[in-house]
């Protein structure tokens, strides 16, 4: 979806601009920066990486059979048992990072490292305290976006500090990647806009080399993470959206007819990346989201793979009219949208979408992003009806999104920022009934890393 249009729009209007200078310091933790000579004690080619040669990925030769018995939180042993339980067992929110742009970002508004903003060992400590036991990390995939496409020895860095730092709150976690070889940031945002015309990159969708790269990339993390316990998912790409930005397509019973089976149809390549992953990790749940923004119409396009540990997600804004609404357009919920009655009733029959592909494909279904801006009328009841409608179905979700607290950036970005509270213009955390419904789902959790010991 698009809602980091609210979020890259401020960015642009309240960065300094500057001279590009070449960043030679990387974030290793709350407030720690080391120079690049500190990457020599991570386990990483740092000069002299040759560009990715593609090859073909090989799956591995063992076929594995999906379990069919559902689990409660008591009988986890392994991390797919997580997704495939009956019952919700992972609650908690997305948090965000980007490249930093320096000429578009100043020296400050992200923070001074590679990748920003900051996010520290207190924001982790804070979700996880108010009762949430699962973040997605939705950043900047670890080979470059340009060629030659290679591994970016700072954003791995950053990579092994979160999940540290996630491991440290006792949090379970899915790495996301945003972008990757071919693909920027603002492909995802602010395709339309033409100060954002000098950072746009989404050629991997046209380009054989980088769709291999990305491939590689994937391989390459999954082979550095597959003995974390932490770890919970692979998140192949987020949103995948070359259909709307490239062919201005945003319907799927349009796109299929004309694009089936070609570059920009992502049922041909995810397959690829997944199989990539599965030469050097054959069990680590793997996440797969649909085509234009893994908005709900689209899941049934999506086309199920022979691989026992697929997670298929969605993406839940809609109607965006309302979660996405600017301060004073006072759309409410319940409420009349584009002629239709937006309420609960309204939310059950588009989420009988979901539970028509989980009957047919026998898959479990997360809700891997979702969401409302926080000024938005009856926001709370919304939030509550959403929560509850997922878990009703057993499904995993997590929130939209967990802010960092690094002051430059959310004292001017914060529509998802819940424990601001409804008021448009504050940006301390204050109580509110928004945050108080997101606690009160959260605290159903029962489950930690610390509480289970996988394979046995």
């Amino acid at each position: 979806m698009r809602k980091i249009v609210i979020l890259l729009l401020v960015a642009l209007s309240l960065s300094a601009c500057g001279e590009l200078e070449d960043i030679d310091e990387i974030f290793l933790g709350e407030d720690k920066w080391e120079t690049e000579e500190a990457l020599s004690e991570v386990d990483l080619p740092v000069e002299g990486v040759e560009q990715i040669q593609s090859e073909e990925a090989t799956a591995p030769t063992e076929v594995l059979s999906t379990p069919e018995v559902s689990v409660g939180a008591g009988e986890t042993t392994t991390k797919y048992d997580l997704w495939r339980s009956e019952q919700t067992l992972l609650r908690g929110a997305n948090i965000w990072q980007a490249l930093v742009i320096p000429d578009l970002d100043g020296p400050e508004f992200k923070g001074g490292g590679a990748v920003g903003p900051p996010i520290t060992q207190a924001d982790f400590d804070r979700l996880a305290a108010l009762g949430a036991n699962y973040v997605t990390i939705s950043g900047p995939g670890i080979f470059t976006e340009r060629a030659p496409y290679q591994v970016d020895a700072k954003v791995v860095a950053l990579y092994d500090d979160l999940l540290q730092k996630a491991a440290n709150a006792d949090l379970f976690v899915t790495i996301a990647f945003r972008t990757g070889p071919g693909r920027s940031e603002y492909g995802l945002c602010c395709f339309e806009e033409d100060w954002a015309r000098p950072y746009l990159n989404d050629r991997v969708w046209e380009d054989d080399a980088a769709k291999d790269a990305w491939v590689e990339m994937w391989r390459y993390a999954a082979e550095r993470y597959r003995d974390n316990p932490i770890i919970v998912g692979y998140k192949l790409m987020v949103e995948p959206n070359d259909a709307d930005i490239l062919l201005d397509i945003w319907d799927a019973e349009e796109f299929y007819p004309q694009h089936a089976g070609s570059n920009y149809d992502w049922n041909v390549w995810y397959p690829k990346i997944v199989q990539g992953i599965r030469a050097v990790d054959v069990e680590t749940p793997i996440l797969v989201g649909g085509m234009s923004y893994s908005r709900v119409a689209w899941l049934p396009y999506l086309e199920p793979m022979d691989d026992p540990y697929i997670v298929y997600v969605i993406h839940q804004y809609a109607p965006a009219e309302y979660t996405q609404q600017e301060p004073g357009e006072n759309i409410s919920y319940p409420d009349e949208i584009w002629g239709e009655t937006f309420n609960q009733a309204w939310l059950e029959n588009l989420l009988s979408t979901v539970d028509d592909f989980a009957a047919e494909t026998g898959a479990p279904v997360a809700v891997d992003e979702f969401g409302v801006v926080r000024w938005a009328p009856n926001a709370v009841q919304f939030m509550d009806d959403s929560m509850s409608l997922f878990e009703e179905r057993g499904m995993n979700h997590s929130l939209w999104e967990w802010s960092a607290s690094y002051e430059p950036f959310v004292s001017e970005v914060n529509a998802f920022t819940f424990g601001f509270g409804p008021e448009v213009g504050n940006t301390n955390n204050v109580p509110n009934g928004l945050m108080d419904v997101i606690v009160a789902h959260w605290s159903q959790n029962t489950i930690r890393p610390s509480g289970v010991d996988w394979g046995k």
